[in-house]
């Protein structure tokens, strides 16, 4: 049985920013809300978020913004190096009103490094206060970096998109699963634009990023992780890992180790 995580009760904090960092064993947290926003960050390994019914991937080079009041639950199945990040509701006014993917600048993963090592949470030295500063300057300026997967509206298109989630390397086109449903290929199309927002082969190469994401932090090839998604040779792999980090699957993974 997995670890009940703990939830912040911080009603408020000193300043505009408050620095949180923490080594965490596999656990989850449950579903709750705060009046600040939140920059969710995984220095080391993975962490899994539903934020107001949107799923979202932490993976180290990520962050997830969380905006204030916006319920949300986490779990991870292995240990985290975890540094996180609250914004008071004045400055998150200026961040996304939604949820959404960051992409970490190293200048921004240095400094919350930093702040670990010394256990700096409420920074307060002039120093401390100027780093603090340009922490909040690299968030301010993170570039939105889309990778989740929204949920269907209706049961019927719900069935599908599990059956992909339990084998995200299934071979089947998207009019096997429009036959499955009883409906045109393109009919599939026009659901998935209506209830996700996004087309069918989008969803599913954003699930086999997230899954790739995930096989790269556990260790394993890049050849074993493009057959387990179901592409016949790693290039192929590596054109849809590019697509979404603009980096090879072998160096997002050394970019990581260095990070580290």
């Amino acid at each position: 049985m997995m670890i009940e995580g703990e939830i912040p009760h911080l009603q408020e904090f000193p300043g505009d920013l408050y620095f949180r960092h923490d080594r965490l064993p596999a656990m989850e947290w449950k579903t709750h809300a705060h009046p600040w926003g939140q920059l969710n960050y995984v220095s080391h390994g993975v962490m899994h978020l539903e934020i107001d019914g949107i799923r979202f991937l932490s993976p180290s080079q990520y962050a997830v913004w969380i905006p204030p009041f916006a319920d949300h639950f986490s779990f991870a199945s292995r240990d985290l190096v975890y540094r996180t990040v609250y914004i008071s509701l004045k400055l998150s006014n200026r961040l996304p009103s939604k949820p959404t993917t960051l992409n970490v600048s190293p200048v921004l993963h240095a400094i919350l490094d930093d702040f670990a090592l010394r256990d700096v949470r409420v920074p307060e030295t002039e120093e401390d206060l100027r780093m603090a500063q340009v922490a909040l300057d690299q968030i301010l300026h993170i570039k939105p970096h889309e990778t989740y997967l929204p949920y269907a509206v209706s049961d019927e298109l719900n069935s599908v998109l599990k059956e992909l989630q339990l084998n995200p390397g299934d071979r089947r086109s998207v009019e096997d699963f429009a036959d499955q449903l009883h409906m045109t290929s393109r009919t599939l199309e026009r659901r998935c634009q209506r209830e996700l927002g996004i087309s069918f082969g989008e969803w599913r190469s954003r699930l086999k990023f997230m899954h790739a994401i995930e096989s790269l932090e556990a260790g394993l090839t890049v050849q074993r992780i493009a057959l387990e998604l179901g592409y016949t040779t790693p290039s192929a792999f590596i054109v849809m890992f590019k697509r979404f980090t603009g980096t090879t699957p072998e160096q997002y993974r050394l970019n990581g180790l260095k990070q580290r």
